[in-house]
């Protein structure tokens, strides 16, 4: 009796490892592709803040009003970039306070080069163009928002600017 109650346990830990084996591959398609599922774990495990950087281009002298709008858009445009391409990293910094810094930089220039250099690293970004309907040039590039993301990484990106 007591080597079926023994082959009966085996038999329950074998099941119940092979069912959660197998809801981890739908879940996280760990099996289909190792280094995404690795990345995705490491960010669940991760203790890192993660922040949503605001750059402001103050050559184009907007009002607060104007800049607080354009901010605006480049906070709802990378929420919704990342809630496509990177919901693990959303919910990271919406666990962690979703910190939200305003930078400023004085030249379009500098905020191609930033999304560039963000693109690159796999951060999300939002590029804000005016309408040109009040005081700024239509399409005239405004802000940049990048991230969320951890903030080691957003500090890579935009760690030499000074806040707005």
């Amino acid at each position: 009796m007591e080597l079926n109650i023994s082959f009966l346990s085996g038999l329950g830990c074998g099941l119940c490892l092979g069912l959660s084996l197998f809801a981890l591959r739908k879940y996280l398609g760990v099996f289909s592709n190792t280094s995404k599922a690795v990345e995705i774990i490491k960010k669940f495990k991760s203790r890192s803040e993660y922040k949503l950087v605001l750059v402001v281009r103050t050559d184009l002298q907007m009002s607060k009003g104007k800049i607080a709008a354009q901010c605006g858009h480049a906070s709802v445009g990378a929420f919704e970039k990342a809630q496509r391409k990177d919901p693990e990293g959303l919910e990271q910094w919406q666990m962690t306070g979703q910190a939200k810094i305003a930078l400023k930089t004085d030249s379009v220039d500098e905020i191609k080069k930033l999304a560039e250099k963000a693109k690159k690293l796999g951060v999300v970004t939002s590029m804000i163009r005016d309408a040109g309907r009040t005081q700024i040039a239509p399409n005239s590039i405004t802000v940049l928002g990048v991230g969320p993301a951890p903030k080691e990484v957003i500090d890579e990106i935009t760690g030499h600017l000074k806040l707005l």
